[in-house]
């Protein structure tokens, strides 16, 4: 293994938009590729650009039918009714969608195939992360699920367990859909609860189909959930269940909707804690799967201030070359911001919190609603991984 990191980049990925008013705003994406270059960090970072995924590799997890669809309606986004989740309030079709949506797949499967074939070490996309995209239908923005392709082609390697961790606000009901039955696969997702945020899934007792029990593990937290509890329901699921399974690669969504200002997600955390969910995941790459480590986007709507620092801390994170919380957004990127959005940033690159949690199992607190949580995955899944539930 080489031991560098990959940073996966196309400009073509700015297409995937859907519109001026949708919330997935693609600037997002283009801001936080000028903040990585302003901050130096993709000289520490091998950045690569790969082709559309072909589809060969979408029908890995995608219905040959609904590709079709997506193509269709690429060429004439006027005839979209609904059919195949296209055409909605969510996902309105637009023209080049196919493509666009090919190529960030593309990014995530050919940073998997270095990953696993030793040509990177750690590798981002942070275009990625569109977990919520069905086998037959795009949803919640996503029309090809990146990840789940990713995950695909590493079984397709012949990868035999792969893990995959997922930190947005949303439940990745999209991935654990595609391995429901598939015990190589593990699924956790930590998100807000189902009963306030789309898409309404992701509750502790989802753990998995038949011959697959305890594959899906699924943290619910309550709206309003702030650094200390993240951290904490994090710590005390998500490090137990990858010991267990012993991933050979690890597969990790950072969507920093879970921010404080995020406008579609009611979690309040900072982006301090965001850092320290990515260096955890990036330590557990180390831990669990000789640092084969796919970290990817994800929703985040916050879209000048929260999204490019966040997924940059990523990109040093991969890079290992971490920013201080304390360093100061370069001026250059903050004219640019300015001069493409008449709007002013934030000036460092911290919410000015240190993050800091108890360790759940030195003081398990019962009336705490986070421990709550806590206790029911623990309850739903950790037996059927033999693992102990206190």
């Amino acid at each position: 293994m080489t031991g560098h990191g990959w940073l996966m980049w196309d400009e073509g990925v700015t297409h995937y938009g859907f519109g001026p008013r949708h919330p997935l705003d693609p600037i997002r994406l283009t801001l936080t590729m000028s903040l990585i270059h302003a901050l130096g960090l993709d000289r520490e970072l091998t950045v690569r650009a790969a082709p559309p995924a072909d589809d060969r590799t979408l029908l890995l997890v995608h219905h040959e039918e609904y590709v079709a669809a997506v193509r269709a309606l690429s060429a004439d986004p006027g005839s979209a009714d609904g059919s195949y989740g296209l055409g909605t309030t969510d996902n309105p079709a637009f023209a080049g969608m196919h493509e666009a949506a090919a190529l960030i797949a593309g990014q995530s499967v050919a940073a998997a195939e270095a990953i696993w074939q030793g040509d990177a070490e750690h590798a981002v996309n942070f275009t990625g992360g569109l977990h919520h995209a069905m086998p037959a239908a795009a949803a919640g923005f996503c029309i090809y699920n990146d990840a789940a392709l990713a995950i695909a082609r590493l079984l397709d390697l012949g990868a035999e367990r792969v893990a995959y961790v997922d930190t947005d606000a949303h439940h990745g009901d999209g991935v654990q859909a595609a391995f429901w039955d598939d015990p190589r696969v593990l699924t956790v997702s930590v998100h807000e609860d189902p009963q306030t945020l789309f898409p309404r899934t992701g509750r502790p007792e989802e753990t998995g189909g038949p011959g697959a029990e305890g594959s899906a593990v699924n943290l619910a937290l309550p709206a309003g959930t702030g650094d200390e509890g993240w951290l904490r329901a994090f710590h005390a699921v998500v490090p137990e269940v990858l010991q267990e399974f012993r991933p050979q690669v690890l597969v990790t969504q950072h969507g920093p909707d879970t921010h404080f200002e995020d406008p579609l997600a009611h979690l309040a955390v900072s982006l301090d804690a965001q850092r320290a969910v990515q260096e955890a995941c990036h330590a557990l790459a180390h831990e669990h799967s000789a640092g084969r480590w796919l970290a990817l986007g994800g929703g985040g709507y916050d879209i000048l201030d929260v999204v490019p620092r966040s997924w940059a801390h990523l990109a040093g994170i991969a890079g290992h070359r971490p920013v201080p919380p304390e360093t100061v957004v370069p001026t250059s990127w903050q004219e640019e911001v300015y001069a493409r959005t008449r709007e002013s940033v934030l000036a460092r690159m911290t919410d000015g919190r240190v993050p800091h949690w108890q360790d759940w199992h030195s003081a398990h607190r019962p009336a705490d609603p986070t421990d709550q949580a806590v206790l029911a995955t623990r309850q739903a899944v950790f037996p059927l991984r033999g693992l102990p539930v206190r």
